[in-house]
């Protein structure tokens, strides 16, 4: 404190120091490291941490600060609180000192505010070699006033280590005020007031024993100061014991209990009294981990009464060195445990009991109280078995079934075993049919008094007998024979199931079950509609059932309706009952439609020269519905057999009018008519020129005969049923007709007049054209010539005229009658529609005139009309 208002404070301070302090001062004993802040920290070399919240203010007392006037003159460092947030920290670093001899860290401090509050908390850090803070080993808190205070460190921290006090003040919550400190002196002596601690010298213990640190320090009144064991991480111990060695010496005991590996760092003994704070140096806490086994002991060999160890005690978890090796076994079964110490790599276990399991362990020693490990993994090993004595007795039958038979045998003791571990065994073997065999062993529970054996076949011979096993040697048992029982029979082979169908009937056979599981007393074959055709069919009643004897593999089911799907169940049973069923699905055919009968009873209604209409009676179905109706003709012909002179056959293959007249088949189908056309009976007309379902109903040749059969068919799936009967029949005129020409031949002439006439017409077009150019020029004798000319052609078509005319009539007689039964309606034309063609010349009398003649012809001949088509004629 350089001015001479801090005199009185500079000389308070002054008297407040021990006697050594002033020694001190008065032969200018101090070490470096010390610093009055004239000059700033920096020429001290103390620096501001990097890594706090804040730094410290540098008072000078050259220069003007904005301090209140009762806080002290001169140079210092300060911290104003009220600057910084609660919980902030500065930290101002002393240069790093190596304590060669007894150093004593002196220096002033002062908390201040202007309403007595505490401004915060001044902490000294002592950091060692550079390592963590810790905790502080001395710190003061609350309101001092606004005079200085002296305090002393007595650091012991011994060479080559290095130390560095930290002076950290700390703002406290809410409060204003100011922590300063000043005039830090580094004294080459004890200090007077702070104990100074011995060396702290490092500790060894085992794992999971209790460590204990002493510290010994020497100072006055050192017994009422506070003292603690400070671990570097920051970990505060309470003391354990305090004693006192002499007026100037005392003794602290610190107690770490069942340390771990977790617990071992750098640990300091740390006493704070009023005027100041003692440390000691770091001491280590050394954990060391008792010696375990990595691997189990390894078995060289065993006998009855022995085992034949090596420790494998070389690859170890934990700390050595290995003073003592032990092997510790005992009985997994049992409560007690040996311990051997072994001297060698190998160790052989005597007097031991046969065939018992053993658990061996190895135990490793390091010196030191808890030094020994836990024992490393264990080898769990067995002695031998001998031999059993004797093969086990007859096995007793305690119960038979159809797949399966129950055993008794005796209670096997170890006096019979001569092995505490042994297999009881059953082997079984039979035969079933084509010299199939099957064998077997089931291993049985030693404990249990009865075994079953299972899964077995019903109605079969099985031989039994018992072994008795253990590792040594095995004995077997006399062999017994026992048939099992019957079972109900296993299901009828699906693949065996057959069945032939017809209308009314079904044939079904089958054969013997894969598995009869006895003797086949008889076959029961249960059968139902489940679906027809014919919807009148009902398919919604009961079952029926049917019983065969034991050696019947067919039977006939008669009275079933045609169409119609039945679902048979067919299973075998033996004296224990009926197995199970296998269903097949049988579909009976269908039968042909049933027409009304036709026998005696005319069903011509009306008949010309070129048609003949009969009368339709819809037909019955018969196990499927009617699909179509089918009008047949057929040309007689002298030289053929009447069709009634064998049994009636209907015409499968339809066959249309153009075909047959290009292939030369004797009948043709003039018209196929659906169902829902003939509710009802009704009319139809053979040979109105019509066309029904593709089928073209052409006029009849009066001069053949025919026969008009009608037939009903009925289609389902692949399956197709057809019943015809005759219905009519039209015999060739007598007399000699109007010439109306055969349809056919018919048809040919009209194609070549009509191209004839097109040609013509042509012709004629072309001629018009010339004429109406050469007109003007044309003089008297082209005009003379053209008009001979003219009369010439007219005289040829007048020729031409005639026989179109015949014709036409002709036509017109085959249009005169029409069927009232239609599936289509074609157009069909029966006028004549004339023309005049007079082109410029009205008044010409060369011009001719055109006429469009309706000409009958077959389906898709020439522009596409179904049933005709025109020729022209020039009148």
């Amino acid at each position: 404190m350089d001015s001479a208002a801090t005199a009185l404070p500079a000389f308070v301070a002054l008297l407040l120091l021990s006697p050594w302090s002033l020694l001190g001062l008065a032969q200018g004993q101090f070490s470096a490291g010390g610093c009055t802040f004239d000059d700033g920290p920096g020429a001290c070399d103390y620096h501001q941490d990097l890594y706090d919240d804040f730094e410290w203010v540098h008072v000078s007392a050259q220069e003007p600060h904005y301090l209140p006037p009762e806080m002290p003159q001169g140079s210092y460092m300060i911290v104003d609180s009220s600057d910084h947030d609660p919980g902030e920290k500065a930290r101002l670093q002393l240069p790093t000192m190596k304590e060669n001899d007894t150093h004593c860290i002196d220096f002033s401090y002062l908390l201040y505010s202007q309403k007595g509050l505490s401004p915060g908390t001044l902490n000294i850090l002592v950091r060692v070699n550079k390592g963590p803070l810790a905790n502080p080993i001395w710190n003061v808190t609350g309101f001092t006033g606004r005079d200085w205070l002296r305090a002393e460190l007595a650091v012991s921290t011994f060479w080559p280590n290095e130390y560095q006090v930290i002076f950290e003040a700390e703002v406290s919550g809410g409060r204003s005020g100011y922590i300063a400190i000043d005039d830090i002196q580094v004294l080459s002596y004890p200090c007077d007031k702070s104990p100074h601690f011995l060396r702290l010298g490092d500790v060894e213990v085992n794992a999971g024993q209790n460590a204990t640190f002493q510290c010994i320090a020497t100072g006055r009144d050192a017994v009422h100061n506070k003292l603690w064991l400070q671990r570097r991480n920051g970990e505060d111990i309470p003391v354990a014991q305090t004693k006192n060695i002499n007026h100037r010496r005392f003794a602290a005991s610190f107690r770490l209990q069942e340390v771990t590996k977790t617990d071992q760092d750098l640990y300091r003994c740390v006493t704070q009294s009023e005027r100041g704070s003692g440390v000691s140096n770091f001491a280590q806490l050394i954990v060391r981990e008792p010696p375990r086994p990595i691997a189990p002991p390894q078995l060289l060999g065993v006998g009855p009464t022995y085992l034949l160890i090596q420790l494998n005690a070389n690859s170890i978890i934990g700390d050595g060195p290995i003073i003592l090796k032990e092997v510790e076994y005992r009985m997994t079964s049992g409560s007690w445990t040996e311990t051997h110490a072994v001297n060698a790599p190998t160790y052989k276990l005597w007097h031991l009991d046969p065939d018992t399991e053993y658990e061996i362990r190895v135990l490793l020693t390091r010196p030191g109280e808890g030094g020994t490990g836990l024992p490393g993994p264990p080898l769990i090993t067995r002695t031998k078995c001998a031999e059993p004595m004797r093969t086990p007795k007859t096995l007793k039958i305690a119960e038979i079934q159809a797949r399966r038979i129950a055993v008794d045998w005796e209670s096997l003791g170890y006096n019979i075993t001569r092995c505490h571990t042994f297999n009881v065994t059953i082997c079984y073997h039979y035969f079933r049919g084509h010299n199939e065999s099957k064998a077997d062993c089931l291993d049985m529970d030693p404990k249990a008094p009865q075994h079953v054996v299972s899964h077995l076949p019903p109605f079969t011979n099985v031989s039994l007998k018992m072994i008795l096993t253990n590792p040594e040697g095995r004995k077997e048992s006399e062999e017994t024979v026992i048939q099992t029982d019957e079972d109900v029979p296993g299901p009828v082979p699906v693949k065996s199931l057959q069945g032939t169908s017809f209308e009314n009937k079904i044939f079904l056979n089958w054969k013997e079950p894969v598995e009869p599981n006895g003797i086949i007393t008889q076959y029961e074959v249960s059968y139902s509609s489940i679906r027809s055709f014919d919807p009148a069919v009902p398919v919604a009643g009961p079952p029926q059932t049917v019983s065969n004897l034991w050696n019947s593999t067919h039977h006939v089911f008669m009275h079933l309706h045609p169409g119609t799907t039945y679902q048979f169940l067919i299973r075998a049973s033996t004296v224990k009952g009926f197995g199970p069923a296998t269903a097949i699905n049988v579909t009976t055919n269908i039968s042909a439609p049933t027409l009304p009968d036709y026998e005696g009873v005319d069903a011509s209604l009306n008949e010309t020269a070129t048609t003949i209409t009969v009368l339709l009676r819809p037909a019955q179905a018969k196990g499927a519905p009617i699909s179509a109706y089918q009008i047949v003709v057929e040309e007689l012909h002298p030289h053929r057999t009447k069709r009634e002179a064998r049994a009636m056959e209907c015409y499968q293959v339809p066959v249309t009018y153009q075909s047959a007249m290009s292939g030369g088949a004797p009948y043709y189908f003039a018209a196929e008519l659906p169902p829902g056309n003939l509710p009802e009976p009704a009319p139809f007309t053979v040979g109105d020129n019509r066309t029904y379902q593709g089928f073209w109903n052409p006029p009849l040749a009066p001069r053949k005969g025919y026969n008009i059969y009608f037939q009903a068919m009925s289609s389902v799936e692949k399956e197709t049923k057809t019943q015809c009967v005759r219905i009519a029949t039209k015999a060739a005129a007598t007399e000699e007709p109007e010439v109306i020409p055969d349809p056919a031949k018919q048809t040919d002439r009209v194609v070549k007049i009509a191209g004839i006439s097109a040609g013509i017409l042509v012709f004629i077009l072309l001629l018009l054209v010339v004429i109406l150019i050469v007109k003007k020029r044309r003089s008297y004798y082209s005009y003379s010539y053209y008009l001979k000319l003219a009369k010439k052609r007219k005289d040829a078509m007048g020729n031409t005229r005639q026989e179109m005319t015949h014709m036409v009539n002709a036509m017109d007689r085959s249009y005169a009658d029409q069927s009232t039964l239609h599936a289509e309606d074609p157009l069909s034309i029966t006028f004549m529609d004339q023309h005049n063609f007079s082109p410029r010349l009205p008044n010409d009398p060369l011009v001719p005139t055109a006429v469009l003649v309706p000409i009958t012809g077959r389906k898709n001949v020439y522009h596409g009309d179904n049933n005709s088509f025109f020729a022209i004629s020039y009148l």
